[in-house]
């Protein structure tokens, strides 16, 4: 009975591809075969470092030699510029649903990396308190969370809280995003001593979320901190 309950379900409310936000076609896709040509991967050459696009030839980006990160590396899923309207409606049109193919994706896309952090445990990057109940949820978290799953990695739901509200990092320039997040998340002693953690943000520009939360979990114990973002901009 469940599989024909699950079918009339779909037909009432088919799956939204991620990529055009109108119903999946073929229906057994999760993406349209169309729309799936679109999506680029974040492929080679990467800054070695943060994993954000550079040209033929540099092996770490402007922003990488001018910068010592809390993170060992980061690697991002896919060029931001190929699914910009796909991670705004994620972010802030309630399309929760996508989490779940991003993370699929993502897990073909960066299995190799992935393989070699070695990651004991995933963690995400938090919210406030005001805007996730604004929001009433955390793109992060629902991403972390179906990796989660899909790597069979456990999830740590508590590691990470964002106990200061800062303003809004796309108003700022690099060096005050940096200084806006400082003492901006905590971490909860213990939950992270020895581990090895794989931190999940939606998007990566300058590194500074990632370098603040990637701190606190070192201080908090972690063994060492490797990041991925769903998508990332071109370095130079």
């Amino acid at each position: 009975m469940a599989k024909p309950a699950a079918r009339i379900i779909t037909l009432i409310y088919p799956s939204r591809c991620p990529v055009c936000d109108r119903p999946v076609r073929p229906s057994t896709e999760k993406i349209c075969l169309p729309c799936l040509k679109s999506l680029k991967a974040a492929r080679f050459p990467y800054c070695e470092k943060c994993g954000k696009k550079v040209s033929d030839g540099v092996r770490i980006c402007h922003d990488c030699s001018n910068l010592e990160h809390s993170f060992a590396r980061c690697r991002s899923a896919f060029e931001y510029g190929t699914v910009r309207n796909a991670l705004y409606r994620f972010k802030y049109f309630g399309r929760r649903e996508y989490a779940q193919v991003f993370a699929e994706m993502t897990a073909r896309i960066l299995g190799d990396y992935i393989a070699g952090a070695k990651p004991d445990a995933i963690a995400f990057v938090p919210l406030s308190a005001g805007k996730e109940n604004k929001r009433g949820y955390n793109q992060a978290r629902d991403y972390a969370c179906e990796l989660s799953k899909v790597l069979g990695i456990p999830l740590l739901t508590d590691s990470l809280r964002r106990v200061r509200n800062t303003i809004p990092l796309k108003l700022l320039s690099p060096s005050a995003r940096r200084k806006n997040l400082k003492n901006a998340f905590k971490s909860g002693q213990n939950v992270v001593k020895s581990l090895r953690i794989l931190l999940i943000d939606d998007i990566y520009t300058t590194g500074a979320t990632m370098d603040e939360c990637s701190r606190v979990l070192l201080d908090a114990g972690a063994e060492t901190v490797y990041c991925i973002a769903l998508a990332s901009g071109e370095g130079v």
